[in-house]
């Protein structure tokens, strides 16, 4: 339906409402590109360290952040931009058997928790999105993550808040509307990908030249020594 095909009297909130909305991102969006663009880019870097080195990226959250999770894992499994190899990477939320399982057996609170404990490994990549960053359950996957020997990431909105004290680094969305911090996280997981795929263009010895060499899983190390 075009402007000009809305009916007489169509409320003005209604185009007020949406030019906030956009007014929100758009202030959100300037806001992490001026503040988040260097963390983004150290963890595309690594992540091109862990996965073409056999590690995993698990991802999990709640509702519209169990969406992004899968999002993410889907760019990364499948591909983003250009072909390249698949990449071992897994949506926690979408075993649903699992999930129910442990829901019924353990709590919601470890529906995550567990299934971090039992996939994983020293070297391995955790990322937990929650728009307030108080889920219990990912609150308690991170415990889980870095008792595993993982590195576990949050994608959260305002700081403080207790994810972000959980993990090893934080990407706080500065914005109140849930809707906001929502919409900047997939323009964060977009710009994940777009570092990710730019690392891995850019070769090991070029990554290694740069100084990530620090960060190579177990894996990778053993397989150079």
């Amino acid at each position: 339906m075009s402007e000009h095909s809305l009916p007489h009297g169509f409320p003005p909130a209604a185009r007020e409402a949406a030019l906030r909305h956009c007014a929100s991102l758009e202030d959100a969006v300037g806001r992490f590109r001026r503040d988040h663009l260097d963390r983004i880019a150290r963890w595309g870097a690594r992540l091109a360290l862990v996965l073409p080195g056999g590690g995993r990226l698990l991802a999990a959250g709640n509702g519209g952040s169990a969406a992004q999770a899968q999002h993410l894992t889907a760019e990364l499994v499948g591909r983003y931009r250009r072909e390249r190899p698949a990449y071992s990477a897994i949506s926690l939320h979408a075993e649903t058997s699992s999930l129910t399982a442990i829901g019924n057996d353990y709590g919601f609170d470890q529906v995550y928790a567990r299934q971090v404990a039992a996939h994983g490994r020293p070297g391995d990549v955790l990322l937990l999105l929650s728009t307030s960053g108080r889920s219990g359950n990912l609150v308690a996957a991170a415990a889980a993550g870095r008792s595993a020997g993982m590195r576990v990431w949050a994608l959260t909105g305002p700081a403080p808040n207790p994810l972000a004290e959980a993990a090893h680094e934080a990407l706080c969305v500065d914005a109140a509307p849930t809707a906001t911090v929502q919409e900047a996280h997939l323009v964060a997981v977009h710009v994940l990908c777009e570092c990710f795929d730019a690392a891995v263009e850019a070769g090991p010895a070029r990554r290694a030249g740069q100084g990530t060499g620090a960060f190579e899983p177990a894996a990778v190390r053993r397989r150079m020594s």
